[in-house]
């Protein structure tokens, strides 16, 4: 019945330590995947951009599932917003409250925050 006791608490301790690292590690490693997908949809926005001299509408659906997006009826997955001062946002956001991982045209990194571009 000890050693039981005792299993069972080295397991709880094994299980809280790994989820409290897991949780203080850098997103730039928790989320690697989503910046990766990420990465490559900048690449083909700059594409577009280059080659048709505008940034893709952010209703235009059609041409943002050919980019790389997930599109549902309102909103692409991760989130694309654009202004009209040619800058753009890349959201994936997860529930309602924030900061979300954000990739924005003019800061040109990854990071941790609140949109900037709102619609």
């Amino acid at each position: 019945m000890k050693k039981l006791l005792l299993y069972s608490i080295i397991i709880i301790t094994v299980l809280i330590s790994a989820t409290t690292i897991y949780l203080n590690l850098p997103f730039e490693i928790t989320r690697k995947s989503d910046i990766r997908k990420g990465n490559e949809l900048i690449e083909r926005i700059e594409e577009y951009k280059e080659k048709e001299k505008k940034l893709p509408d952010d209703k235009d659906f059609e041409t943002l599932e050919k980019l790389g997006f997930k599109t549902d009826l309102i909103a692409t997955k991760p989130l694309y917003t654009k202004n009209d001062n040619g800058e753009y946002e890349i959201v994936y956001s997860e529930g309602f409250d924030g900061p979300f991982l954000i990739w924005n045209s003019n800061e040109k990194i990854w990071k941790m925050d609140y949109p900037k571009i709102l619609k």
